[in-house]
């Protein structure tokens, strides 16, 4: 299973702040707790065009291999190519260990996890970027029914997992799923 990952930070000034008004002024929008966060882990995988997401209360090492660990339960039977960004926290002695784990043994193309990086600093580049966008622009479009932060990451999960996502950003990793 080839897999784009990345992980969004979620805060509370994501839906609120500042919205324009009827004469071009800006309108400021009360926040009771703009620390408020909640971090997503989420990939596409390629092949399929499912969107997987994992709550997380920090994007750190342990948060990246419980992420890995609940896909590999996804794709019990299936190698892992993960392609990602490759933060700090991807490439520390967490993840090391567990990579070592799962591939203890193998070759290299043999191994069940493999994680590829993208550019560094390109973030133009992995598809799921464009959906974490999306999630925000809706949150924003609905600051007045999302009166508290819990609200706030319901509708934002709820809108990403029923969301039919499409990107031509995928297509640049993988063929046209009908030529497999």
């Amino acid at each position: 299973m080839v897999l784009v990952e990345d992980e969004c930070h979620l805060v509370w000034g994501d839906v609120c702040g500042k919205v324009w008004g009827k004469r071009n002024t800006p309108i400021v929008v009360p926040m009771t707790n703009e620390r408020q966060r909640q971090t997503y882990y989420g990939a596409i995988n390629l092949v399929s065009r499912a969107v997987h997401l994992y709550e997380r209360p920090a994007g750190d090492g342990g948060s990246t291999v419980a992420y890995l660990r609940w896909c590999r339960d996804l794709y019990p039977d299936k190698k892992l190519l993960l392609l990602w960004d490759g933060a700090s926290y991807q490439r520390g002695a967490e993840m090391q260990a567990f990579l070592a784990k799962e591939n203890a043994g193998l070759a290299e193309a043999d191994w069940e996890v493999t994680c590829m990086l993208f550019a560094p600093n390109a973030p133009e580049q992995n598809p799921i970027e464009d959906l974490w966008l999306k999630g925000k622009t809706y949150l924003r479009k609905q600051f007045a029914v999302n009166k508290t932060f819990a609200a706030v990451k319901h509708c934002f999960s709820t809108f990403l997992r029923t969301l039919s996502f499409a990107s031509a950003k995928c297509n640049w990793y993988w063929p046209d799923p009908q030529m497999i």
